[in-house]
């Protein structure tokens, strides 16, 4: 029996493409845009793509209802995303949708709400060389990755990064300055799969590199939804009980809506 196919929604806040040349000239159709090239390559993924200044900052409930695996982009609006769209989206990763949150992502308003921890790490912007290290070459995220992965020019993130211990973590970054950073991890919240990826920024053309699509490709599978959303707690009363209930000197009945014995 072959799983339905992962329908992946792309969420791009657009901004740099618009106001940098530079970065327009790497990302003409935005990073969104050539992400969903590469993944739409993939007979498995249904992409869709959306942007910030689009109604509902691009994700409605009807869109988020009909996602499977969510990636975030986002650097310099995350101040502009509403505290509504974060609780929706929050919610939908409860419930068992994926979420991947690529490079500056770390800080937006979405990852944090969902880590519940500051987010902050060590930058540097110099075009240094990083090399992106496998470190759990057992995992689907790194499947069909080499020992690491050889960035030529790309922005240091380094430790210490202020986020949860990971359930699993996949790379470890090294950059030409000296700095190392967990640079690929995982989590769970609720009934979702969360992966974090930081090779990404938007001055260099790391989106283009062929395994760097190959690991947010392997992360898309791997967070897909698990199987049934987790049941939100519930009241059940006694006469729902799956066995009888007794207690010393009676059965267990209901007076006013309270237990009581007899």
């Amino acid at each position: 029996m072959h799983n339905p196919p992962i329908r992946v929604t792309i969420w791009n806040e657009f901004v740099h493409e618009r106001q940098n040349p530079a970065v327009a000239a790497i990302y003409p159709q935005g990073i969104h845009g050539a992400l969903a090239e590469a993944l739409s390559k993939h007979g498995d993924l249904v992409v869709h793509t959306a942007t910030l200044d689009e109604p509902e900052q691009g994700l409605p409930p009807v869109v988020l209802d009909q996602t499977d695996v969510l990636l975030w982009w986002g650097h310099a609006a995350h101040d502009q995303v509403s505290d509504e769209l974060v609780t929706r989206v929050q919610q939908r990763v409860l419930a068992g949708m994926g979420l991947i949150v690529l490079h500056s992502g770390h800080f937006s308003k979405v990852f944090k709400r969902l880590m519940g921890t500051s987010c902050a790490l060590c930058w540097r912007e110099a075009g240094e060389r990083e090399r992106v290290w496998k470190i759990n070459p057992g995992h689907p995220i790194a499947a069909g990755i080499g020992d690491c992965i050889e960035i030529e020019q790309s922005e240091m993130y380094g430790e210490p990064f202020g986020i949860p211990t990971p359930d699993e973590l996949i790379f470890v970054s090294w950059f030409q300055g000296g700095e190392v950073m967990r640079s690929g991890a995982t989590w769970t919240r609720g009934s979702g799969r969360i992966f974090y990826f930081s090779p990404g920024h938007e001055v260099y053309p790391i989106y283009h590199h062929p395994e760097i699509q190959r690991v947010i490709t392997n992360g898309i599978r791997w967070a897909r939804p698990q199987g049934e959303a987790a049941n939100t707690p519930r009241h059940v009363p006694v006469e729902q009980a799956r066995e009888k209930i007794e207690v010393r000197g009676g059965t267990v009945h209901v007076e006013d809506g309270k237990l009581a014995g007899q």
